[in-house]
């Protein structure tokens, strides 16, 4: 009864108001667990994938901290009124942090305290600027965007050198690796076009202090990646000063 009674006097915005009280009053008690939160929020990011548990191994240290998340990707897609599910977990799980959003469609209705929106493109090298000047030092970044291989690796290269050091950079849903449609190959697995052989690459750059390269010129990645790991579907890509020397390699020359 009291179902059929909100659905006939509440508008869509006071529903969603409401059912937003309503998660929010579920997870008293669970601040801690990303599993958790990531059920009671409906985010894509437990369930259908399963990446929370590996959020929680890599982003715990953050917990506290008066941090600013990116993520790139709102989610529900044309739908002004839909998405933003794990934008309210990243919310809760980070009680001090302030949440920012991008995405191409337009989804201010979504922005709540400690939640902000913008519209643009994630290949817009000037839009990024100005969103990533009005947020100022960024801690985390994470990819949900649009999936095409182009795009992430274009994404990450304007975004990394945004982030603090002692920052970490995500990228999700890296399947599309491998799907056509999205720029990906399956059949050669080299194909430097992928994200996937991307982000292979920079393994190489943490061991760059290593190459036999005489007069070899650090680029950024070498300078500015200090780890990187790898799971099903998703990246996680830490930012620091990589210059631990090696106990061979003098300048890149190997020294007996």
């Amino acid at each position: 009864m009291i179902k059929k009674i909100l659905k006939k006097k509440l508008s869509y915005q006071s529903k969603r108001k409401l059912l937003n009280i309503i998660d929010d009053i579920s997870t008293i008690g669970l601040g801690n667990n990303l599993n958790k939160l990531g059920k009671i929020y409906r985010t894509d990011k437990q369930g259908s994938h399963f990446y929370t548990p590996y959020y929680k191994l890599h982003l715990k240290k953050f917990k506290l901290k008066k941090i600013n998340l990116l993520e790139i990707g709102v989610g529900g897609y044309k739908n002004p009124n839909a998405g933003g599910n794990s934008l309210r977990m990243w919310k809760r799980y980070f009680p001090f942090g302030r949440i920012f959003s991008l995405d191409i469609y337009d989804k201010s209705s979504l922005q709540e305290k400690r939640i902000k929106i913008f519209k643009g493109s994630q290949v817009d090298k000037s839009f990024l600027d100005k969103v990533t000047n009005k947020i100022g030092g960024i801690d985390i970044i994470i990819d949900d965007g649009s999936h095409f291989n182009e795009h992430v690796i274009e994404t990450f290269k304007l975004l990394f050198p945004k982030l603090n050091d002692g920052g970490i950079y995500v990228v999700e849903d890296t399947q599309t690796s491998y799907w056509n449609d999205f720029g990906g190959d399956s059949e050669n697995l080299d194909n430097s076009k992928t994200m996937m052989n991307f982000f292979k690459s920079l393994t190489d750059s943490l061991n760059n202090k290593e190459f036999i390269k005489p007069h070899y010129k650090q680029n950024y990645y070498d300078k500015k990646n200090i780890s990187i790991h790898f799971y099903h579907n998703l990246i996680f890509i830490y930012k620091g000063n990589n210059d631990e020397e090696s106990n061979k390699v003098v300048r890149n020359t190997y020294k007996v």
